[in-house]
């Protein structure tokens, strides 16, 4: 393969420029949209298409962890979690940036108008399994805490293709497209967090269900179509839909962003609505033993609580010389599901919730974020940052649960503080090595059956960029 070709010596090579223009003006966002960042000579271009890909690999020791998984994007749990019962060393993909490959070509139709596509894989480089984080959780079905690894929700459930569409770009009436997309509230997190959604050293990366409006499965979702429009690369906006049987109905979302740019000031605003959103969890062991037998086996089955989630959120940077620090407010809002879901019901991957709760929220759930922090490049390859996360929840129990502030209960008040410190040294385009640890802590609701209740993750690895 030529590592840069065009069909016209009038036409740009437009994956490479493409994605240096997007990396200049912000680099989290061109990840995620066109790759890694390779620019120019450097970047694998034939005839508008870019062949491009990450592998991240570290060695993380975790004071509080359970044994990490395979499947899980991360493998590890990086912030405290519930069935944290031992200290835990090992190899951890996707620290920095999530191991992937994938496909990104732009067809110039006209002067002003150009075809657009994206595929993109996950992977995880430890173990050669696609990322399959439902496949984390269904690995603890009937098993006590202390005998868990660690299974966490996400979007990724073993899907051939984690982003996958095509669509128009204009140059002066925007860009429209269809299929398994970044969800505008997700990209936000990835502009806005100082580790831009790193899994090993920031809140947002390490749990995505913030990002993902109040599931970690509506990061990314199937049947989306998304419109956006910049105005001079001062101003732009954007709007989400994904429909369902019916507006509204279960499983249907719609998000809305808009944003400004002056100077070296970034600020964005986002909404977002999700019917029947999913938050998957392992079977209990007795859930085990009630699994009907027809088309259920602890290989797919998975509980699930289900949720109208509302979210509304503000974010903020300010870039001066060789530092950009940033801010961030998020207000998710549970509530029980107007279009309740049924036991049988698939859900992402091909799996089945084998047991539904539908009324877990008669009392909303207020969960606040809040986030700050700042990167600053000492040489141009040396980068380092520093970040705050905080969580707080409402308490959202009834009866003798309403209004309780302490670990008995998980529907207590609770919060979530964490504090990350980390580099990254670039040698160049393709290859970067980096040091950082993040401390969390839980307290009152939010630490409800915890087995501990803070975690210190040191991690050490490399990235590779193509």
């Amino acid at each position: 393969m030529k590592r840069v070709g065009s069909r016209s010596h009038s036409r740009p090579v437009l994956g490479g420029l493409i994605t240096a223009c997007c990396l200049s003006a912000n680099p989290a966002l061109a990840q995620q949209k066109t790759g890694p960042g390779i620019s120019g000579d450097e970047s694998l271009t034939w005839h508008g298409v870019t062949l491009y890909g990450v592998i991240d690999l570290g060695l993380q020791y975790d004071t509080h962890s359970a044994p990490f998984t395979p499947y899980r994007p991360a493998a590890s749990g990086n912030i405290v979690r519930q069935n944290d019962y031992q200290s835990q060393f090992g190899v951890t993909p996707s620290n920095m940036g999530q191991s992937r490959v994938g496909l990104h070509g732009v067809e110039p139709l006209t002067p002003r108008w150009s075809a657009v596509f994206q595929v993109e894989t996950f992977f995880n480089p430890q173990s050669g399994e696609i990322a399959d984080s439902l496949k984390s959780l269904a690995a603890n079905n009937g098993r006590a805490p202390t005998a868990q690894s660690i299974g966490i929700d996400g979007s990724s459930a073993g899907q051939a293709f984690q982003t996958a569409y095509v669509g128009l770009k204009s140059a002066s009436f925007g860009t429209l497209t269809f299929g398994r997309q970044v969800t505008l509230l997700s990209e936000g997190t990835i502009q806005y967090d100082p580790n831009y959604n790193a899994t090993a050293f920031g809140l947002l990366g390490a749990s995505n269900t913030y990002s993902g409006g109040g599931s970690s499965e509506d990061n990314r979702l199937d049947s989306t179509v998304i419109y956006s429009l910049n105005f001079d690369n001062r101003a732009h906006l954007a709007a989400l839909y994904k429909p369902s049987s019916s507006h509204g109905a279960a499983n249907s979302a719609l998000q809305a962003n808009w944003g400004l740019q002056y100077a070296g000031l970034s600020l964005d605003g986002y909404y977002s609505k999700l019917m029947s959103a999913i938050s998957a969890a392992p079977l209990t062991a007795a859930q085990v033993t009630e699994l009907p037998g027809s088309g259920y086996s602890t290989a797919n089955s998975l509980a699930g609580t289900v949720s109208d989630d509302t979210t509304y959120s503000l974010m903020s940077s300010y870039k001066m010389d060789a530092l950009r620090v940033f801010a961030g407010f998020m207000y998710i809002q549970y509530t029980n599901p107007e279009h309740p879901l049924s036991a049988g019901v698939g859900d992402i991957g091909g799996y089945v919730l084998a047991f539904v709760t539908n009324n877990a929220y008669t009392h909303s759930k207020d969960v606040r974020v809040y986030w700050s922090g700042a990167r600053y490049r000492i040489v141009p390859a040396f980068e380092v940052a520093v970040a705050y996360y905080g969580y707080h929840q409402s308490p959202y129990g009834t009866g003798k649960q309403a209004g309780c502030s302490t670990a008995a209960h998980n529907t207590c008040s609770g919060s979530l503080d964490a504090y990350s410190l980390d580099a990254d040294y670039h040698f160049n385009q393709h290859f970067d090595v980096y040091l950082g640890a993040m401390y969390s802590g839980v307290h009152g609701g939010a630490a409800s059956g915890y087995i501990y209740s803070t975690n210190i993750n040191p991690t050490l690895g490399a990235r590779y960029k193509f």
